[in-house]
């Protein structure tokens, strides 16, 4: 059976820690260099979670957000570098396109945010069991209702791309040419849409009546088959963060 999430368990330290202190790391990445206001503040925290990918084995499982990033960094480059309404400073030209200073540093300081939030959320995606950060949250209070949407966002991307490639494999098997230039992969492209959805709305149909049949309207209060082990390192972990958190805002204060 194909997996249905992003999550992967490789037993790491990563996967060991509390989704919240995970969570924390996200608001620690994100606002460490927007609130200290120095560029090269988003290499420092880049570099952070490529360390951190490293050390829980799903560096290799990061790198298509890497190179999805990219594709749009150089997008961003393209439009800020050349028609920047800030643009005065020639940066240097090729031919007779022109890029400036001005437009270049606004472009690389939005792609380094958009680069620095797709991994900090690739860390926490990739260690992190959807059903345990339910769990979790319902734990905390939150409605099961709330919890059913986190983790249908969890999930509906990869279910999709699993179906896909299910459809794709069939069409295949019947004779559909699905390699080749881009008009073939167009005409191949093309008769998958309509089962993709099809199958999403038949799935989202199935999973109501489950949960329905497993009495996920009921007010009781729910119980669960077994308690999260506490990794011993989260109020540490957390402690650091937040220290972070507080000496970049009195450093950018003063």
């Amino acid at each position: 059976m194909k997996n249905i999430s992003l999550y992967i368990d490789q037993g790491s330290w990563l996967n060991k820690m509390h989704p919240y202190t995970k969570l924390l790391y996200i608001l620690t990445a994100i606002m460490i260099p927007l609130t200290g206001g120095k560029l090269w503040l988003f290499p420092v925290m880049i570099v952070s979670s490529l360390l951190l990918l490293a050390s829980g084995k799903i560096l290799k499982r990061a790198l298509p957000l890497v190179a999805f990033s990219f594709t749009l960094i150089v997008v961003i480059f393209l439009i800020q570098g050349l028609f920047n309404h800030n643009n005065e400073t020639v940066l240097f030209s090729v031919g007779i396109i022109t890029f400036y200073k001005e437009g270049t540093l606004f472009a690389t300081r939005i792609g380094c945010n958009i680069l620095n939030m797709l991994l900090s959320f690739g860390i926490f995606v990739l260690t992190t069991s959807p059903q345990e950060f339910v769990d979790e949250l319902e734990k905390s209070g939150f409605s099961p209702k709330f919890g059913y949407v986190i983790n249908s966002v969890f999930q509906i991307l990869p279910q999709m791309m699993a179906t896909k490639d299910t459809i794709t494999d069939a069409q295949r098997s019947r004779g559909m040419e699905t390699e080749g230039n881009l008009l073939v992969r167009t005409k191949a492209f093309l008769p998958l849409i309509s089962p993709v959805v099809m199958s999403s709305l038949i799935n989202t149909r199935e999973r109501a009546i489950a949960l329905d049949v497993r009495g996920f309207g009921r007010k009781q209060k729910k119980t669960w088959l077994y308690d999260r082990p506490k990794y011993k390192w989260d109020p540490v972990i957390r402690v650091i963060l937040v220290v972070l958190m507080i000496i970049t805002i009195v450093w950018r204060v003063l």
